[in-house]
């Protein structure tokens, strides 16, 4: 077990950051971990890596609680912060040997060549970290949280501020790294998840609210059945009014509906079909409208 939370909470003053969480991460798993801005995110990463002390509960890194043994947990852990901290008069190299030194790592060198190729940073190795783009600082920054090899990764929007083929680079090192690692990460781009995570958890004000495979959780909170259907000519005031017999109608235009409805998808496909012959129509386009991660996200904490 590589993390695990029991009863996790983190209060300031009178406002509760993390109310009693707990859960656990194996090794192998990439976790997406979710929220609204002030839902606990952060605070819980914090506390993961030693940054801050829990108020009550435990945390666990690889069987080490986090309190009692924080130099051996920060050992084992890579950490990518939200505001990336690096030292801007610092060459690239010089930086990630400076991160290797403090944790005593054997051939430095080799070490930071290694995490210079892994982390696309060829181009860029010899210029000052205050030099680079934002996005080359983000990989400057995943190098020296992975540069120690340590087992689990905690990243806080490892993506921020990286361009398309940026992202896609990141996101497959990201996959490559999760096989023998755990991570954990943050973000807000629901895409990010879908393509990197095979778990998610949603917390919001405190809470964990959702936690399960995307796709399964994404089934499981998809309350009705959202069908777009087109017709080949408008429909009248009268049949619209009929239409609301198969669920709530909203119309797109004159000829586009969207109808959410407890029918079962090939009943109301075929009821659709009836209708369109009996009134003389044609149907131009019928889809199911899939259920998104956003729209679990939204479900979950509004």
């Amino acid at each position: 077990m590589s993390i695990r939370v029991e009863n996790l909470s983190k209060i300031y003053g009178q406002q509760k950051a993390v109310n009693n969480l707990t859960f656990k991460v194996n090794s192998g798993e990439i976790v997406g971990f979710l929220g609204p801005n002030g839902a606990g995110k952060t605070t819980t990463m914090k506390i993961l890596t030693c940054f801050i002390p829990p108020t009550f509960g435990k945390a666990f890194i690889n069987d080490l609680d986090v309190e009692e043994n924080s130099i051996e947990v920060r050992r084992q852990i890579g950490y990518l912060p939200e505001h990336n901290p690096l030292y801007m008069d610092m060459y690239v190299k010089e930086f990630l040997s400076f991160v290797a030194s403090t944790y005593q790592i054997k051939q430095t060198q080799k070490r930071v060549q290694e995490m210079i190729e892994l982390t696309g940073l060829q181009v860029e190795q010899k210029k000052k970290i205050g030099q680079l783009s934002k996005g080359y600082r983000q990989r400057v920054g995943l190098a020296q949280a992975m540069i120690h090899n340590p087992s689990v990764l905690i990243l806080d929007e490892p993506t921020s501020g990286l361009d398309p083929n940026q992202i896609i680079e990141i996101r497959n090192l990201i996959k490559t790294i999760g096989k023998d690692k755990t991570v954990m990460l943050s973000t807000h781009i629901m895409q990010e998840v879908e393509a990197m995570c095979n778990r998610v958890m949603i917390i919001n004000k405190g809470n964990i609210v959702a936690d399960g495979n995307p796709a399964e959780l994404k089934q499981s909170f998809k309350k009705q059945l959202e069908l777009m259907i087109s017709f080949g000519t408008p429909l009248t005031n009268e049949q619209i009014n009929q239409l609301n017999a198969f669920g709530n109608v909203k119309a797109i235009d004159d000829l586009s509906f969207v109808i959410n409805s407890d029918m079962n998808e090939q009943i109301l496909k075929k009821e659709l079909f009836n209708f369109a012959v009996n009134h003389q129509n044609t149907i131009s386009e019928m889809k199911v409208n899939e259920s998104t991660l956003e729209d679990l996200f939204k479900n979950v904490t509004q």
